[in-house]
């Protein structure tokens, strides 16, 4: 190698261009996932007897129990439906969540980055 290094592009501005572009990522990544967050998902189970609503940070925002669904004598199927009606909300925000990242990231794979 000649003597004052690489000769083809100035890395300086290879360097600020991918800098650039690491930044617009980086607030294009921010303002997504606000959205995201402040979304919100909703499951039923037992037939529309429960719903449950979640926001993208995968928290649980509402709860709703048809008294129908109460039976003193069958408490355990309540509790079922609540963990099925509340699980689904949640696989739906992070799909949500994934096909959104996927979008902005063009499919990369970039592992614990997201």
């Amino acid at each position: 190698m000649a003597k004052g290094g690489y000769r083809g592009m100035p890395m300086g501005g290879m360097n600020m261009n991918m800098i650039k572009q690491a930044q617009k990522m980086q607030q294009e990544m921010l303002k997504m996932q606000q959205e995201m967050e402040s979304k919100e998902y909703e499951a039923t189970a037992g037939g529309g007897m429960v719903t449950a609503a979640v926001n993208g940070k995968h928290e649980l925002l509402r709860l709703s129990i048809d008294p129908e669904a109460v039976d003193p004598e069958d408490v355990e199927m309540l509790q079922d439906m609540v963990i099925a009606a509340v699980n689904e909300a949640i696989r739906q925000a992070a799909a949500d969540s994934t096909a959104t990242m996927g979008k902005l990231t063009g499919g990369l794979n970039l592992g614990g980055l997201l």
